[in-house]
């Protein structure tokens, strides 16, 4: 049985990851594709970036409702002062992995609450540091056939075989790495007077 939340909830997103994340939380939200130009500003940095976008994703369902809260998030990694984004084919996969063996990459997840009925947003950006064991040529190759991460930023997935890559993680919400900050997300709603425990 599908439980009811009060004011409605909805998440400006049509990631199969975030939506599967979301339903940690509660089944009752309904998913819709944001209209946003996801292009970054001149002189923006990464954090303003996800910021902006989070907030735009928001934005742009919540204007379109009398009521709700509407979820909006965007996620970049951070290398060598540079934006990385999805490798989309597996020669750029290959190549984020070998820069990426042996170092920290930074993810950076904007994270947006909008009150379609009261105009409140409340925007965070959480930061999450993944450091990389010493990645073998052969252990890239095996990795990408095997799980195919094309359209994640950084080219793995860390709730599958992506784990096998790291030496560490560090950051308040693992799940702020595959794309949406839940533990932050629980404290915006309960800001809203949403307690999907109640």
């Amino acid at each position: 049985m599908r439980e009811a939340l009060s004011p409605p909830l909805y998440l400006a997103s049509t990631s199969v990851y975030r939506q599967q994340l979301l339903s940690k939380l509660t089944t009752a939200f309904t998913a819709v594709k944001p209209e946003v130009d996801e292009t970054p500003l001149p002189a923006e940095t990464a954090s303003q970036l996800v910021h902006r976008l989070a907030l735009a994703k928001a934005n742009s369902i919540a204007s379109t409702l009398q009521c709700g809260l509407v979820i909006g998030s965007d996620q970049v990694a951070i290398f060598a002062n540079e934006i990385i984004g999805k490798p989309h084919t597996t020669e750029n996969a290959v190549k984020q992995l070998t820069r990426f063996s042996g170092h920290t990459v930074t993810f950076l997840t904007g994270l947006a609450l909008v009150n379609a009925d009261t105009g409140r947003a409340q925007v965070v950006v959480e930061p999450f540091d993944v450091t990389f064991r010493h990645l073998s040529d052969a252990e890239i190759d095996a990795y990408i056939a095997k799980e195919q991460p094309l359209d994640c930023a950084g080219s793995f997935k860390s709730e599958g075989l992506g784990i096998t890559l790291f030496s560490s993680l560090n950051g308040n919400d693992p799940n702020s790495l595959i794309g949406l900050p839940l533990i932050r997300l629980n404290a915006l709603l309960l800001n809203e007077g949403v307690n999907v425990l109640l």
